[in-house]
């Protein structure tokens, strides 16, 4: 792939974990820090940069609900994932004591995956729009009350102190990025070992017990579906879309007939992305694979 600004958007400031996920699967680009995940959309999509690092889940938080809505609607393509464990550090003005922080600023996923850490010591929370800007808001107040949860880089970035490391709720905290592009650029059809990863949207007709139907094909052909969720669209109850992840490519016999059953029971599809699985999926997979066999 070839490109031309040599830049990847994200959403945040710098020092983000989306800033760090850019820098670790394209250290050779330049990150663009975007203040909202549409900004970043839009600085694709414009071309001013050539890819997008997008968190779309967190093994705490849940999915990255704006990122459903927003992708299906654009017309970008997922063209890889990169998972990321994560690690929050509690970081305040130079001197600044635990026994002084009243008010924890960050980012509402990482307030919610650092949870014991403010119940304990009875903080206010208070919403950010990334970790790193909380951390850059500490910085510019000049506040000792004030404290940030965000990545090390960021109190390198804008000079904090760390005042306990690693205080996420659980070690297992882990983010997945997909990384977007403007043009869909397919893996041909796996080889040996690789794993190929599919992302789609659908809707179902209104036809008794259509998504039961829609998923047999998958079920019967084999092809391990590894994520089915819904949402609503249009602050309707009943206009539901669903968004899937497979194993699979779409060329592949067993993937082409499950994909083709799925379209019959579908009034609309479409392929979000076709890609080449993360080393830590494999790694989770086999993990998995070992327990049951144990």
């Amino acid at each position: 792939m070839t490109y031309s600004t040599n830049r990847i958007a994200f959403q945040g400031e710098f020092g983000a974990n989306s800033d760090m996920a850019c820098r670790d699967m394209f250290p050779e680009m330049d990150p663009l820090p975007c203040a909202t995940f549409e900004d970043a959309f839009n600085a694709l999509e414009q071309g001013e940069a050539d890819l997008a690092m997008i968190p779309i889940e967190n093994t705490i938080a849940g999915r990255v609900a704006d990122i459903h809505h927003l992708l299906p609607e654009s017309q970008l393509h997922i063209v890889g994932e990169y998972f990321m464990p994560i690690h929050f550090q509690l970081m305040a003005l130079p001197g600044a004591a635990l026994s002084d922080i009243r008010t924890v600023h960050s980012h509402i996923h990482a307030l919610g995956q650092c949870r014991k850490i403010v119940r304990a010591n009875g903080w206010k929370p208070m919403v950010a729009g990334d970790t790193a800007g909380a951390a850059k808001l500490v910085s510019e107040t000049g506040d000792t009350s004030m404290a940030a949860f965000a990545p090390k880089l960021a109190a390198d970035l804008y000079g904090l102190d760390i005042l306990a490391e690693n205080v996420e709720d659980t070690e297992t905290n882990v983010t997945r990025f997909v990384v977007l592009s403007r043009d869909a650029s397919v893996p041909p059809r796996p080889v040996a070992d690789e794993v190929i990863v599919t992302t789609f949207v659908f809707r179902v007709r209104n036809i008794p017990a259509a998504l039961y139907k829609a998923m047999g094909g998958f079920a019967t052909n084999g092809v391990n579906m590894t994520k089915l969720e819904s949402y609503q669209l249009g602050g309707k109850f009943f206009a539901t879309q669903f968004y899937a992840d497979i194993q699979g490519h779409p060329d592949e016999a067993p993937v082409a007939r499950a994909m083709e059953e799925l379209a019959f029971f579908s009034k609309e599809l479409r392929i979000l992305g076709v890609y080449p699985a993360h080393p830590f999926r494999l790694a989770e997979n086999g993990a998995i694979e070992e327990e049951q066999e144990g």
